[in-house]
């Protein structure tokens, strides 16, 4: 006689919040596979919290066909926050709690980031939902407890789902930059989002940058005259003529107009969480650079383009790999929890053997460790280096066109 599943008769819900990444659906759909192999029904809920608010916007995913390489949210997002803010000050708490129980929800995954899965934490500790956490950023700027080791030194990292596929996007962005840097002799101020952390910043490294500007560097008035020295001498000593300066749109930088140093906003208005919307920070450093150094330079935003795309090799099997983390919990019934991985680790050990789970409380944001930075030669350091080698591989390369073309002499 067929044995009955654990979870039979209960219902496991999944949502997604903040800003989109290429693994969220390869998220969404492993712990779909492996929740409904324990029995549960398995719910969306659409537009994160937003979903559970009012009437509830909730869809069946149990069986039906789910595309985890296409990337986003199937089930869409939003920066809806349920509970009081400075933009929103009504208390949508109740909402989310008539509505868990009206579609009979029993568990709550949240794939989202330090203000998503923030919120579900204070909702396990206020009101005793069961909530397992999901890392989700292309910031990589979530604290997940990851160790890193090189050459016998040992330093807490991230290794976070949705940031192999920016970085690969970032890597190649810059590479596809360089060659049009190169033909016009050219600097290329290259924009990337990461409001408080350089790390994606420095996955341009991989495409051939050089120099690079981060958030936990401040660009003080000091520090700034010592980057127009650094990249007077850089371009000098550039064989090609060119220079691609990866920058993070989060960096501080000195305004000699007002005297303070400070980001540059694209907009001033904030979400429910409190975030103004960063942006143009590039413009601002190559004007600069044009005017000081004469030389020609010119910004590039990337924008949504690292957090757009199909989800990279490298994301989906860590998203499956936590998923069997998560499987863990679940018959634990160990709630208020996110799985993680233990180590940074190359593609073949992605496996539940090197994932754990830390409590949602500890999550909270992680800058940049000042051991893959250079604060003095604005450089990512080889300890960097060798992090992103086991996200990218070490055969990751950038094209390059040697032009070391004999001289012709005039005729007399």
């Amino acid at each position: 006689m067929r044995e009955e599943k654990l979870f039979k008769g209960k219902t496991l819900a999944i949502l997604s919040g903040g800003g989109d990444t290429p693994a969220i659906n390869s998220s969404i759909e492993s712990v779909r596979n492996r929740a409904t192999m324990l029995g549960f029904k398995v719910y969306g809920i659409k537009r994160g919290w937003k979903g559970l608010l009012g009437d509830g916007d909730v869809v069946d995913l149990t069986q039906k066909p789910y595309n985890p390489l296409y990337g986003g949210t199937a089930l869409r997002s939003s920066r809806t926050n349920p509970f009081p803010s400075k933009k929103n000050p009504e208390d949508r708490v109740p909402q989310v709690m008539r509505n868990l129980k009206r579609y009979g929800i029993d568990v709550l995954v949240t794939i989202g980031g330090d203000d998503t899965n923030g919120a579900a934490k204070r909702l396990y500790e206020q009101e005793g939902i069961p909530v397992i956490g999901f890392p989700k950023t292309i910031d990589n700027d979530l604290r997940t407890l990851t160790w890193h080791e090189f050459n016998g030194k040992k330093i807490d990292a991230v290794t976070c789902p949705g940031f192999p596929s920016a970085a690969l996007g970032v890597a190649d962005f810059a590479a596809r930059l360089k060659t049009t840097a190169e033909s016009h002799a050219r600097i290329m101020v290259m924009e990337v989002m990461g409001r408080d952390a350089g790390w994606l910043t420095g996955t341009a490294t991989f495409g051939g940058a050089s120099l690079s500007l981060i958030p936990e560097v401040e660009m003080n008035k000091e520090r700034k005259e010592h980057f127009f020295d650094l990249v007077q001498k850089a371009y000098k000593e550039s064989p090609d003529g060119a220079l691609i300066i990866p920058v993070s749109e989060g960096v501080r930088w000195y305004n000699e107009q007002t005297g303070k140093t400070d980001v540059v906003y694209a907009s001033t208005e904030q979400d429910e969480y409190g975030h103004a919307r960063l942006g143009g920070v590039s413009g601002t450093i190559a004007s600069e650079i044009s005017a000081k150094l004469k030389i020609d330079a010119r910004a590039q935003i990337t924008g949504y383009y690292p957090r757009s795309g199909m989800c990279s090799a490298y994301d989906r099997r860590m998203t499956q790999a936590l998923a069997d983390k998560a499987v863990d919990l679940l018959l634990r019934e160990d709630y208020g929890k996110m799985p993680v991985l233990n180590k940074v680790c190359n593609f073949d050990e992605l496996e539940e053997y090197n994932c754990s789970a830390i409590d949602m409380g500890k999550i909270g944001n992680r800058p940049l460790p000042e051991e893959y930075f250079d604060a003095e030669t604005l450089c990512f350091t080889p300890m960097y280096k060798d992090f992103l080698t086991h996200i990218l591989g070490e055969n990751y390369t950038y094209p390059t066109f040697h032009t070391d073309f004999p001289k012709v002499a005039p005729k007399e």
